[in-house]
This record gives structure tokens, C-alpha cells and sequence, in this order.
């Protein structure tokens, strides 16, 4: 089922059950970055997966902004307030926003899962983590074409164009500027503090694959009291790895009933 909130983001829904809000990354809609976890609606959850402002059928953008996002997830978690809240998962930058609506409404949430947010501003003590931030800053304001801009991209945040499904980077070529032009990951303190003192689990997921993403998600973890967990396979797009990270999920999220 799909449908608009007020805010015109556009939501994919399937299942039934513990409410689930997942949040996407860059250069992806919900039904591109979602797929593999369709098997969990069949356990008891309810699926709800909108499409971030400037990508997919919401609202335009020129540039996405998580902190825009934050605001427009409001109404989504405020649906599932009385059912006592919902288990918040977001991937990349969308982690991003899904850290700081977490932390604005604890009420509303039952659980978070961040897989791999790019926490830089949070994390620079680590020296890993500090070199991928570099190496990001470095090629954002370059005036390389999109098309090769994106194949740079992909390669400094561990994605092998190769693992992705057939088509992909020419669907996500249109969307390089809506990120190229967005707010960039290190603008912005994070709520770490908000979030280490809130009421629900916290669960930090990495793909195993980037020493950066790896010394970000330990340190990130650490400052936040989460859990860690390791899902390799799919290099950035953990999601992808389906059965590996649909279970860490699962289990979290009955650890946090």
C-alpha cells in the first residue's frame, strides 16, 4: 500500500503488526532500498518506508537535509505513538535523521538501529574515521561530471557498483544532485548526549567491509551505550544482505518489547 502524509512523503507499507520505520539513504527511494526485508511483514511487522523528501514520489528538493527529514518523520512516528511506539531503522544519511527525530521524541520510539550513519562529527577522534571523512570532503565541492562523481562515491564508501542489483547506478544517476547539493554529513552536532540518556535500545550495524565505517560504528556505539553488530556481504548497503541483518533486527527488536 502506498499513500502521502501531509508533509507529501511519499510511503510504501507492508505487513502488519509492530509498526517499522525505515529510512533510506542517499541516492536510493524505499523500493529500491528496502526489498530484502519484505520477509519480516511476514512476521509480524508493519512495514513503513517513505521515501525521503527529494527522491522517489515526495516532495522535491534541491538538496536533501536530514534535518528537513527529521521534521517530515514526525507525523509517521505520531501514528504509532499509541501503539507504544516504533522501531526506527535508518541507513546512511538517513541515519542521520533518524538519530535526530529519535532524540526530539523518545516517546515515540521503541527501538533504533542505525546502520552505518556517517557520524563524523561524532567520531573524528578515531583516525579511521577521520580519513574517510577526509577523503568524502575532499571530492565534495569537485566539478567532476555526475556520472563520474557517483562511481567516485561509490567506491570511497565501499559499494562495488558489481554488488548491486543490474541497472541501478544508471536509475540512481538522476539523484547525484539532490545529494551532491544537500546538506553535508559534518555540518551539524548530533544528539549523542539525547540519545545516550533516552529510554529505548540503541543497535549500531556495520557491513565489515571499510576500516572508516568500522572504527565510526565502534565509536558511535560506545558513545551511545547501543549494542554492535557486524553484518558482512553487501559492503555499505547492509540492507542488502537480507537474512543476516533481517535477524539481528528481529532479535533486537524482541529485546526491546
Amino acid at each position: 500500500m502506498n499513500r502521502l502524509t501531509t508533509t507529501e512523503l511519499a510511503v510504501h507499507e507492508w505487513g502488519s503488526g509492530s509498526p517499522v520505520l525505515l529510512v533510506h539513504g542517499s541516492l536510493a527511494t524505499a523500493p529500491e532500498e528496502w526489498p530484502a526485508q519484505l520477509p519480516l511483514a511476514d512476521e509480524g511487522y508493519h512495514l513503513i518506508a517513505p521515501d525521503r523528501r527529494g527522491y522517489g514520489d515526495s516532495s522535491a528538493a534541491v538538496g536533501e537535509d536530514y534535518l528537513v527529514d527529521a521534521d517530515d518523520l514526525v507525523p509517521l512516528l505520531e501514528e504509532t505513538h499509541g501503539d507504544g511506539g516504533v522501531h526506527l531503522v535508518g541507513h546512511s544519511y538517513g541515519g542521520l535523521s533518524a538519530m535526530v527525530v529519535a532524540a526530539r521524541h523518545p516517546d515515540s520510539v521503541r527501538s533504533l538501529a542505525l546502520l552505518e550513519p556517517p557520524a563524523f562529527v561524532a567520531t573524528r577522534n578515531q583516525p579511521a574515521a577521520k580519513a574517510l571523512e577526509d577523503r568524502i570532503r575532499f571530492m565534495w565541492d569537485d566539478d567532476d561530471p555526475d556520472s563520474e562523481w557517483l562511481l567516485r562515491f561509490l567506491e570511497v564508501i565501499g559499494t562495488d557498483r558489481d554488488d548491486l542489483p543490474p541497472g541501478l547506478v544508471d536509475q540512481i544517476l538522476d539523484m547525484v544532485p539532490v545529494m551532491r547539493n544537500g546538506r553535508p554529513d559534518w555540518d551539524d552536532e548530533l544528539p549523542i548526549a539525547e540519545l545516550a540518556a533516552a529510554p529505548f535500545p540503541i543497535l549500531v550495524a556495520s557491513g565489515g567491509h571499510s576500516g572508516g565505517f568500522e572504527a565510526m560504528s565502534d565509536e558511535l556505539a560506545t558513545q551511545l551505550g547501543a549494542s554492535r553488530v557486524v553484518a558482512e556481504g553487501a559492503g555499505h548497503e547492509i540492507q542488502l544482505t537480507g537474512e543476516p541483518i533481517n535477524q539481528l533486527l528481529a532479535d533486537f527488536w524482541r529485546s526491546a518489547r
